[in-house]
């Protein structure tokens, strides 16, 4: 389903403030994975993130989706094929509009529209029961303005909209950093309830060493722009903090240069 093959990216090159964010960075995914994401401050992980989703090209190198070369393919153009989740819960959502109108609007994406659509009856059940299944009482706030929700609520209605239309890949970014402990858990189950329903193909950026092992069906440690560390199956499940501290710094020869993660 992906395809990331000898990609490179050079930020600020020739002046004092260069920096090699991917460093000929190779990855497949196949349809279904779940791979969780962890890695030091300046390992590359959203970067990574970034150029599937065409915030910018990379120097080299190409990015194939399910069979599509998208390497060079606008921003906009890969927003009907691709889901995203950001750190930020007010990044995903249109804070002014209603519930019913923010789901609505996702799963409009990559279609043509007027000026002059609106929400059938059906379409606002369909809604209903999806806010419903998400166990958080947003079923009867359809008409709820978004900015008028926590965070978490807010996070799990991205989720929502980032998978209503079923992408062939779905990106999270760190998608529940800025929630409390309490909250993250749920926008995690959640999370892992909407992949496994839909069988997404899944990339998801943690800070949470213990989340990274816990979810998905596979692991990926970057390091300098690359991978260092790939696990999946039985192998990933027996994983400890400390196996993954382990492995880190057998592969790179460093230290494991984030505290968030340590901490967590």
């Amino acid at each position: 389903m992906l395809e990331i093959k000898n990609i490179t990216k050079t930020f600020n090159a020739g002046t004092v403030n260069e920096k090699v964010a991917l460093n000929n960075l190779n990855l497949t995914l196949k349809k279904g994975d779940f791979v969780t994401v962890i890695g030091g401050n300046g390992a590359g992980k959203s970067t990574m993130l970034n150029a599937i989703a065409g915030a910018w090209k990379p120097d080299s190198g190409s990015i194939v989706v399910d069979g599509i070369d998208i390497t060079a393919m606008p921003e906009h153009k890969r927003a009907k094929f691709l889901g995203r989740v950001f750190q930020d819960p007010m990044m995903g959502t249109a804070a002014d509009m209603q519930i019913d109108e923010n789901l609505a609007l996702a799963k409009r994406r990559g279609k043509s529209r007027s000026f002059k659509w609106w929400i059938k009856a059906e379409e606002r059940g369909e809604y209903r029961e999806m806010l419903k299944a998400l166990d958080l009482g947003l079923e009867e706030r359809l008409t709820t303005k978004v900015g008028l929700l926590s965070g978490g609520q807010r996070q799990a209605i991205t989720l929502l909209m980032a998978s209503l239309n079923e992408p062939k890949l779905l990106l999270l970014d760190e998608h529940t950093a800025a929630l409390d402990p309490k909250t993250a858990a749920k926008v995690l189950e959640i999370t892992d309830r909407i992949v496994e329903k839909n069988n997404l193909t899944t990339l998801m950026i943690t800070h949470n060493m213990k989340d990274a092992i816990a979810h998905g069906n596979r692991l990926i440690m970057m390091h300098e722009g690359h991978v260092i560390v790939d696990v999946e199956g039985e192998e990933k499940k027996s994983l400890t903090v400390e196996d993954l501290m382990h492995l880190f710094v057998k592969q790179s020869g460093e230290e494991f240069a984030n505290d968030r993660a340590v901490l967590s």
